[in-house]
């Protein structure tokens, strides 16, 4: 299993510490020398006060974020989770992710979804109401963007009148696509449009928050897979080429017995197909969230890992 780490700006109590480039340095820098494969930030361009107050955190322009921490490494991979494609124009999502994927020499995951915050689709001018449509739309037009990025793509409500000069990715065909959301629309994008899914295992009350299908345990998580896996393969598509990312149950270092649980529930999940998960490490303050990251690498070996996985490829 790879492990992401969530940048911890991302988490309600973390301080404002968090946004000053000398922390997004260290943090970043840190994450890649304890063997993490991938740091992640989340799209919220115009979040509410009330969102903010309920359990939101503080957010950074994700393209942004992440092309100064691919400036500071050298292999970690850059994931936005997610970069809300409904937002915007699918050339502008085309132009920014693949750039941050030319300016990080080939390392970006698009992490990709359909967003919930019914007043920030409000604040940026888009109709809440066809969030679902606009996800599908995007998708398709995006994999035509990096694929042919001469030949003009039109939707909806957008239109290239003629042959258009996109430079391509790094990755080719394009950077991988990993797609977020629980229910059957999910699976199905990731079907058709993904290199990856990104499910949360929550309880109703959440998934209802953040207008996803709940998936509450781990059982169920395996149903999901189980279908997502048959659609695959009636597709003609190989699932096991289909990364799977899930959440870490919080781990305390300092307990042995949480660290037992945690490893107890990423092994009960990637018997059920997860390959990758994401890491929330102490946010309190940058050094506890750095002094974290290094124990939480040593802890999981996940240098060792990282090599062993490395010379299969």
């Amino acid at each position: 299993m790879k492990y992401t780490l969530e940048y911890p700006s991302e988490l309600p109590t973390a301080p404002d510490d968090f946004l000053h480039p000398e922390v997004i340095r260290a943090v970043a820098t840190q994450a890649e020398a304890a063997g993490f494969s991938a740091v992640a930030l989340s799209e919220h361009p115009a979040p509410s006060v009330k969102w903010r107050n309920n359990g939101g955190h503080n957010t950074l322009d994700p393209i942004s974020a992440l092309s100064f921490m691919a400036a500071v490494t050298t292999h970690l991979r850059l994931m936005t989770n997610l970069y809300v494609l409904p937002f915007r124009n699918p050339y502008l999502s085309a132009k920014a992710l693949g750039s941050l994927d030319l300016v990080s020499g080939g390392r970006l995951i698009a992490g990709v979804g359909a967003g919930y915050l019914r007043s920030e689709f409000s604040a940026v001018g888009v109709d809440i109401n066809r969030r679902a449509e606009l996800l599908d739309e995007a998708l398709t037009a995006l994999c035509a963007i990096w694929n042919e990025p001469q030949t003009p793509v039109s939707g909806a409500g957008f239109a290239a009148v003629g042959p258009v000069w996109l430079q391509s990715p790094t990755q080719r065909p394009h950077p991988p696509i990993w797609i977020g959301g629980n229910g059957a629309a999910a699976i199905r994008r990731v079907v058709e449009h993904g290199d990856g899914w990104m499910p949360i295992i929550a309880a109703a009350g959440m998934a209802s928050s953040m207008r996803t299908a709940a998936i509450e345990t781990i059982e169920q998580f395996g149903s999901a897979v189980g279908r997502l896996r048959r659609r695959l393969a009636d597709a003609g598509r190989d699932p096991s080429s289909v990364d799977i990312q899930v959440v870490c149950p919080p781990v305390d270092l300092d307990d042995d017995t949480s660290i037992g649980r945690a490893r107890e529930v990423l092994a009960e999940l990637r018997g059920h197909g997860a390959t990758w998960a994401v890491i929330h490490v102490d946010g309190s303050s940058p050094q506890a969230a750095l002094d974290y990251i290094k124990a939480f690498g040593e802890e999981m070996d996940l240098v060792a890992d990282q090599s062993i996985s490395e010379s299969r490829l």
